[in-house]
């Protein structure tokens, strides 16, 4: 009989402990993007960091294989929009961190403008309340594809899914008054 297998950590963690514009940096980037542990910044620093290694890996080898290895990487690389179509290993060694934490699912889910802060899409995320292409994703880590984009919605047994949801009309109640005050009616200007 076979053992469990021993799940290995997908990040590093940095190599000083405390090296205070590191912190302060990873602290901003936890507050703007509603990430409350430092693990889920070192999983997309170590993305990061692999998608790198391997252009870098790849663009000094000349052999068949490492064609087909580089041409698949930039087609997954173009799935996220990270790079487009005839692009050099130069763009992707361009990539942000900001880039990978752009592509999460709990910023889709605020921009898209299903909830009204990071934090509470990644609640909406946990609770199971969001579909992607009628499968519910509980990862707010998720990356979500280029194609999966127009395809994330709130499910159907989700509360959320109600148009007179409490949270829902306050949103639509904001919208409507911000609208309203960004137009200037009969203001003349002082000469």
């Amino acid at each position: 009989m076979g053992g469990i297998k021993k799940i290995r950590k997908k990040y590093s963690k940095p190599s000083h402990p405390w090296r205070i514009a590191r912190i302060e940096e990873e602290n901003a980037l936890g507050k703007e993007y509603g990430i409350p542990r430092k693990t889920e910044i070192w999983k997309a620093i170590s993305k990061l960091e692999s998608f790198k290694n391997q252009a870098k890996k790849l663009s000094a080898l000349n052999s068949g294989q490492a064609q087909k290895e580089k041409d698949s990487l930039f087609q997954k690389l173009q799935t996220y929009n990270f790079t487009k179509a005839g692009d050099s290993s130069d763009v992707v060694l361009g990539i942000t961190l900001k880039d990978i934490l752009n592509r999460r699912l709990q910023t889709i889910v605020y921009k898209k403008g299903f909830s009204k802060s990071m934090k509470q899409a990644r609640q909406m995320i946990n609770h199971r309340h969001i579909l992607v292409h009628n499968n519910i994703i509980s990862s707010p880590s998720y990356l979500v594809r280029v194609s999966e984009e127009n395809n994330i919605e709130i499910s159907p047994k989700s509360p959320f899914y109600d148009a007179n949801h409490a949270e829902r009309i306050k949103e639509a109640t904001k919208r409507v008054h911000k609208k309203v005050e960004k137009q200037p009616f009969g203001r003349k200007r002082r000469k």
